[in-house]
């Protein structure tokens, strides 16, 4: 078993920290890609909008979460020992699985064969919409 990521949240206040840190890499980011597309003055201001500073964030932050990557056996022994609900997709009939324990209790896996980098990619996705998207929205 092996862990890829550096996020792994103990409590929806340093997740929340977590993904404001994020937001000014989000927004370097942006900026460069716009830049490097040639997007003039006026272009980037049409073009780049919150929200898409918004999905640069929501996506960085996701990617730096940490998974774990194991064996049915390693991921059926750590679930045993989790004291909360764990959602997994994919198939019974697989080898290997991928997991992300949120800091509310809740945790998201799913099975895969041959392709870790993918696996890692959804689950990534998958644990900031079911475990992260509400807990560091923005009060309105």
């Amino acid at each position: 078993m092996h862990t890829v990521g550096t996020f792994a949240p103990t409590s929806a206040a340093e997740a929340r920290d977590r993904y404001e840190e994020v937001g000014p890499a989000a927004q370097t980011v942006v900026r460069e890609v716009a830049k490097a597309m040639e997007f003039d003055r006026e272009e980037y201001d049409d073009r780049v909008t919150g929200d898409v500073v918004e999905t640069a964030r929501d996506a960085l932050f996701a990617n730096l979460l940490a998974v774990r990557v194991g064996t049915r056996e390693e991921f059926d022994d750590w679930r045993a020992a989790y004291d909360g609900e764990v959602a997994v997709v994919g198939s019974e009939n697989v080898e290997r699985v991928v997991w992300h324990a949120g800091p509310e209790g809740e945790a998201v896996a799913a099975t895969f064969q041959n392709e870790e980098e993918a696996a890692v990619a959804t689950l990534r996705r998958q644990a900031f919409g079911r475990l992260y998207r509400e807990l560091v929205a923005e009060p309105e």
